[in-house]
This record gives C-alpha cells, structure tokens and sequence, in this order.
C-alpha cells in the first residue's frame, strides 16, 4: 500500500473508531429526585409532607433499563401504619398530570374563575382543603413522553406509546415505586382521569395478575369503550350514549322548556326517553315512519332546545361538534367540550362544527404556567429540566389503539378494556371501583359509562361493588368548588369503605 492512501486509511479508521467509541461511551440520562418539605390544611388540621418530585429509573422483565420515569410523590411526616397510596394520572392518551396535580390531588391547588375566562398572570396558587392527603399518601404519575419522562437504554418511544404498551409500563412503575419505598403492604389504589380510566381498567387487571391486588380503583370522567364516543358510519351508540349530557347542557343554558329546578330529576327523564323511545327510533334505520320521526323530533326539541326540523333534517342524530356550534348559534357563541358550562366566541356561525373548546382555553394558561412554576419553585425541580405537559410534539408519537383480547378473526371489533375490568372484577371479589362522573362533560358522557357498566357480563355481586357519583360540573369537575367539596367527601368515604373489613 502506497504510503499516502496509508495514511488516508489510517485517517478514516480512527474517525470510525472515534465514532464507534462516541457512541458506546456516550453518557445515559440518570434518574434525578428533588426533596422538599410541603404542607397541607384540611378541615383545620395541618399535615406535615415530605415532597419527591423527579424520576425514578423504569427496568423491563430482564432487569434492563427502559426509561426514566417521571414522578410527584406526597409522602405523609410521621405516617400511621399501613397508610394508603394512590397512584394517579390524567389521560390524553399522551397528557402529564398536572391537571389533577393542581386540581385537586395536591397539597396546592390554583385558583380560576369557574366557569369563565381567566385573566394573565399573576395566577393564585393556594392551599388544596380539597385534597385526600389527609387520608393517603399521593403519587402523581407521567406516562413516558410526558412531564420528566423518557426512554432510555435500547427502548424508544412506541415501546411505551400505544394501549398495551401503556398498561405494561404505568403498572410497572407502581410495581417499582412500591418496593423501591417499602409501601408492598400499603393499601393500594390508583386514579384516573379521562384516557387514565381506559388505562385504569387494564392496570387493575395487569396488577392483579401479577399479584398486585389493588383495594380500589378510581375513574374520573371515564371511558372504557371507544365505540361511544367516535360517532362512526352506521352506529348508534355514541348518539345515544350522548344525549344525556347534551340535554343536561341545554338546561344549564335555559334552553329547555318546563326545566324544573332539579338537574338529577331532568336528567332522568332524559335517560327514560332515550332507553324507551330515542335508541329503538334509531334502530329502525330508514324504516321508521314519518309520524314517528316527527314525534322523536318534538321531543328532542323538547329535551334540547333545538329545533324538531333541525333533528328531522339530521335523521334524529346531532354529533357532539354539531351540538356545541347549534346550541348557541343565535348569540354567536360555541360550548365547551370538556365542560359545557363554559362558551366563547363562535368565529363562524355558518359552520356546522366547532373549531376550539372554551373551556381548554379558559383554563390552559393559568394551569401551565402555574403549575411550572410551583415544579420549578416549591418543589425545588432543577430548571435545566423540561417538562412536557404533553407528548403530542414528541417525534413519533403516535398512539397504537391495539388491545390484547380486542381482536376476533383477525379485525379489530372494538377498542375497548371492558373485558380488564371485568377479569379483575370477577378474580378479586373484594375490589370496589368508584366512578366520578360530571353531568356536563361533553367528552366522556356520563351516559356511556352507565352504558358500559351494565353490559358488564358479570353477576350482581360484582357490579354492585362499582359506586356511581355525580358532580353539577364537567370533565374536571374539580374546577368547580361545591363540586370538588363533593369530590373529596366521596372519595375519602370510598377509601374508607374499602378498608373495612
């Protein structure tokens, strides 16, 4: 070899052993966590927190490094034997907790103008008397993609980011978290919100099966079957399942004639009506008659307050981003989605669905910034450090809907973990599951979870083991303050009824 390629080659080499060397040697990201000392007051009596906010390292079956996992744990000074834990996230799927967090979990809460629009910082963050750490020690989950967490090692986003996947990862770290902080015999609960009671139904399942038996679940503002809220070609079901709360919203907004002055006692009415005349109308297709069509309208209008020949024109079926833009179309104004209390502007009265949701905008800012800057300040997290509120802006996310057990003859038939639910239900007869619902959530309808309730194929002795509970409010029902009094007293009764043996 000519002594100048020679040199050339030795020259290449060492860049690719440099790089080769680069690669291996490259640092990993560590699991950091950040103590500080918080408070609470409840009902006149102050308990003393010791606070983590931070990551903890997540391992695979074989012990290998997957993920840094993000995490805000409330840990009572001084605790009594055999404390609670709650284990608690929001949804999306793709969303970090700090909305619970800041709602209502924590031993902070932030102040809005429920049900109106908040003004700019300065944002008020004040003393959660609404909380359960009086009752339970707290952990605030978030998913990986969001708040601190991360992959690491040989795994990359879309080990974590799809329903199964999802469930594997969430209920290791609770798996982990419990060993890692000698809380295996603690009771144990955990809480969702929104896309987090999807979640929570396979987690109960993954738990148990594992050997992990939970002594309740919670589901804030639940889905467990996709099926009643996507208002798909040639279904019924979310139509259906909707109804409720869409009538239940035209009555908060005085658009219902003859309302009386009880919500419950409406909303009653509503569910007889459809179970009895409104879902046999829809079933009938094309075959139902005119006179027939006409007397469903009249008592949709009724019901509603949108015209008879609004519902004849849409063959008896509004979907929700209809309902939001028809609702208050004549004032130039478009309901919440999250919760229908709330309206804003309206920027095209001519379109037939909505394009933003009042009550995201109404709350978002005052949340996000307060929030970061509580993470940043009162809990001590380093600012070299970025939370993610979500992972929508990650590269490659992209949510993979396949669930074990959903499949029959190779198609998918639904998305749905009613069938967790119902294993963990019938091989644990001692677990009970409260679902929270607010009457004016317009994303995940109260209507639906009743629906999903009762087509559980599991006996009495079951089902009569899941609570239901209202709330005169919407998705995060705890922005409203009778509504989150309401929250805690059920939930404090919940976990104290589950520990009675």
């Amino acid at each position: 070899m000519k002594p100048r390629i020679l040199l050339i080659f030795l020259f290449l080499s060492n860049i690719s052993i440099a790089q080769e060397k680069k690669e291996v040697t490259a640092p990993q990201p560590i699991a950091q966590v950040f103590e500080s000392k918080q408070s609470v007051t409840i009902d006149g009596k102050t308990i003393n927190l010791n606070a983590k906010a931070g990551t903890m390292e997540l391992r695979d079956e074989n012990n290998k490094p997957i993920a840094l996992f993000g995490f805000t744990a409330y840990f009572k000074e001084n605790p009594e034997k055999n404390r609670p834990i709650i284990f608690s996230y929001n949804g999306g799927p793709g969303s970090s907790s700090y909305w619970l967090h800041m709602g209502i979990m924590g031993p902070k809460r932030i102040v809005v103008d429920d049900p109106n629009y908040n003004q700019a910082a300065p944002y008020e963050v004040v003393n959660n008397e609404f909380s359960i750490l009086d009752v339970a020690d707290v952990v605030m989950m978030d998913p990986v993609g969001t708040g601190l967490s991360v992959p690491i090692g040989e795994a990359t986003g879309k080990d974590f980011w799809g329903v199964d996947q999802d469930i594997r990862s969430v209920s290791l770290f609770i798996m982990q978290f419990l060993k890692a902080h000698n809380r295996l015999n603690s009771p144990k609960y955990i809480l969702g919100e929104s896309y987090g009671t999807f979640r929570n139904a396979g987690v109960m399942s993954y738990l148990l099966n594992k050997g992990y038996a939970l002594n309740g679940v919670i589901n804030v503002s639940s889905v467990f079957d996709l099926r009643t809220l996507f208002f798909a070609p040639n279904e019924d079901i979310s139509y259906i399942a909707y109804l409720p709360t869409m009538a239940a919203t035209s009555w908060y907004h005085n658009k219902v004639s003859n309302k009386g002055s009880d919500l419950p006692a409406f909303v009653q009415q509503v569910r007889e009506f459809t179970e009895n005349e409104y879902a046999p109308a829809l079933f009938k297709g094309n075959r139902i008659t005119d006179n027939e069509k006409a007397a469903v309208a009249e008592k949709l209008q009724n019901f509603t307050g949108i015209s008879s020949e609004i519902w004849k024109r849409a063959n008896l079926k509004i979907n929700a981003g209809e309902y939001f833009q028809e609702l208050l179309r004549s004032t130039g104004e478009t309901v919440g989605r999250l919760d229908s209390r709330y309206k804003g502007i309206n920027i095209d009265p001519m379109s037939m669905d909505a394009f933003t949701d009042p009550q995201s905008d109404a709350i978002s800012p005052a949340y996000t910034m307060a929030f970061l800057d509580y993470f940043h300040g009162s809990l001590g997290v380093s600012k070299d450090l970025l939370y993610a509120t979500s992972a929508y802006s990650k590269e490659g996310f992209k949510w993979d809907w396949k669930h074990q057990g959903n499949s029959f003859w190779g198609a998918d038939a639904a998305v749905t973990t009613l069938p967790d639910m119902a294993d963990a239900l019938s091989k644990d007869p001692n677990v009970k599951v409260l679902m929270m619902n607010g009457y004016y959530d317009l994303a995940t309808v109260f209507y639906a979870v009743e629906h999903s309730v009762s087509h559980l194929d599991l006996p009495k002795s079951a089902t009569d083991r899941i609570i239901m509970t209202y709330y005169e409010a919407g998705h995060m029902m705890y922005t409203d303050l009778p509504s989150a009094k309401l929250f805690r007293e059920d939930l404090k009764k919940f976990i104290e009824d589950t520990l009675r043996k």
